[in-house]
């Protein structure tokens, strides 16, 4: 099974994602977050820099959950300004 390439707008929004998850890990460390939300240190650590950008959705909600965000502000945090814009509009 291969892969299809990322669009550059997936990659953004991985991004967008890994600067809110570190945003609101604040001075927790990595591995104590990652512990909480069950997943690997190594894991946590793709998902925030992006080399992990479509990380599967079960593993976002126990981010969330560690990280006391709700999901549907992961979503709204994530996305890209302009479909922010739109959904204000």
């Amino acid at each position: 099974m291969v892969r299809t390439p990322l669009t550059p707008q997936e990659r953004a929004r991985g991004e967008r994602l890994g600067a809110l998850l570190r945003a609101a890990r604040g001075e927790r460390s990595m591995v104590e977050v990652a512990a909480a939300a069950g997943l690997s240190a190594e894991t946590l650590r793709k998902i925030e820099t992006g080399r992990a950008p479509t990380p599967a959705f079960f593993t976002i909600a126990a981010l969330s959950g560690a990280l006391g965000l709700s999901l549907d502000e992961v979503a709204q945090l994530s996305a890209p300004p302009e479909a922010v814009a739109d959904a204000v509009a």
